[in-house]
């Protein structure tokens, strides 16, 4: 079992910046792939990003790429997702996941909870 705790979420003008931070405990973080991803109200789940075990890769969803970075680090057992030049279409539930593999679908094996990010125009 993994257990994913996110935090960093809150309310930003339009053009801020927030880091969002998700926080791993159970099972060997290293091994895991971990993936953001984001709900707006009335909408499916879209993927936001995600990053390999060991951090050589990362993937974004296309609304998102030159504004979010996805990191990690294993020594602390926690992945951040930095988001810079927010925009009112950004508001949502972010949700941090683990998985072995690191992937855009929505298969992953662990969830957080999720933090909610308000961006105000």
């Amino acid at each position: 079992q993994v257990q994913l705790v996110e935090s960093g979420g809150g309310l930003v003008q339009a053009g801020g910046s927030l880091r969002l931070s998700c926080a791993a405990s159970g099972r060997t973080f290293s091994s895991y792939a971990m993936g953001w991803f984001r709900q707006a109200p009335g909408k499916e789940r879209e993927f936001v990003a995600a990053i390999s075990w060991s951090g050589g890769s990362t993937y974004y969803a296309d609304s998102v790429k030159g504004r979010f970075t996805i990191s990690r680090d294993n020594a602390k057992n926690t992945v951040y997702l930095q988001m810079n030049s927010l925009k009112p279409e950004d508001t949502a539930v972010y949700y941090c996941a683990a998985d072995l593999v690191a992937t855009t679908r929505d298969e992953y094996d662990y969830w957080g909870q999720g933090t909610q990010v308000t961006v105000s125009s």
